[in-house]
């Protein structure tokens, strides 16, 4: 299995004209990222999380030539903006591409996209084929895959584990019995906005705090936003078994 990682920023703090912050002059490439997705390549299957805006340029970054799923984690826009590009997939491989979401989610990707839920919908629309979850455990061909109830403020969001892969972003709380979900994962991603506390996202104090209560062998911050700081010297803070994501990184499992 493999973690790809296609992006690891937010839309906070997202460099505007003349930004002068350390991290927009930074050369490092490592703190140049696009909206917070993932793809986990498993079972001979691309499963990609979450579609934001800047969807088209990381796959053609990563040169994906099929995807066989979009898992969604909730409904806000810098996660779900990029689903039109869908279209080139079913162009070129003459197939729909699933997607899955929960129930809020599926009302709110047809509230924005409703051209490609129409009766008499556009011939070039994307062709999508709609699965709604809860949180019970489903299955993507082969591939098995538990949501995790996760808060995002008041918003309720999901989290998957996939094997030994648990992917998280965008929490602010998780209660103890979704946690226990977590429990045995090889490799956590975990979001981290900043250093200060954030009523919608874990800061980088509590990141480290679920990591130290559910001890995963390896874990990633990801949801990262220029007020955590500098790649290289954020990545110095952490403890030996916890990095900072970045956009393109990819993780054997």
């Amino acid at each position: 299995m493999k973690l790809t990682f296609l992006g690891t920023g937010t839309s906070i703090g997202v460099p505007v004209i003349a930004c002068n912050c350390p991290v927009c002059k930074s050369k490092d490439a490592r703190d140049k990222r696009f909206r917070t997705s993932a793809m986990i390549s498993v079972d001979g299957q691309n499963i990609v999380i979450d579609c934001g805006p800047d969807f088209r340029f990381q796959m053609l970054k990563q040169n994906v030539e099929d995807i066989n799923a979009v898992l969604f984690t909730h409904e806000h826009r810098d996660h779900i903006a990029g689903l039109d590009d869908i279209r080139a997939f079913n162009y070129v491989l003459n197939k729909n591409i699933p997607i899955y979401g929960t129930r809020h989610v599926m009302e709110a990707i047809m509230t924005e996209f409703p051209y490609i839920f129409s009766e008499n919908r556009y011939f070039g629309a994307p062709q999508l084929t709609v699965h709604e979850i809860d949180d019970s455990q489903f299955s993507i061909g082969e591939t098995m895959i538990r949501p995790i109830k996760i808060m995002h403020n008041k918003l309720p969001i999901m989290g998957y584990r996939i094997n030994d892969l648990t992917y998280i972003t965008d929490a602010s709380f998780i209660d103890e019995v979704e946690k226990e979900k977590i429990v045995g994962s090889k490799v956590l991603v975990v979001n981290a906005l900043r250093n200060s506390k954030h009523v919608s996202h874990f800061s980088l104090g509590e990141a480290l705090e679920l990591i130290e209560q559910v001890k995963p062998e390896e874990a990633y911050i990801t949801h990262i936003s220029h007020f955590l700081g500098l790649y290289e010297e954020v990545e110095q803070r952490l403890p030996p078994n916890v990095h900072l994501a970045y956009d393109n990184l990819v993780v054997d499992l």
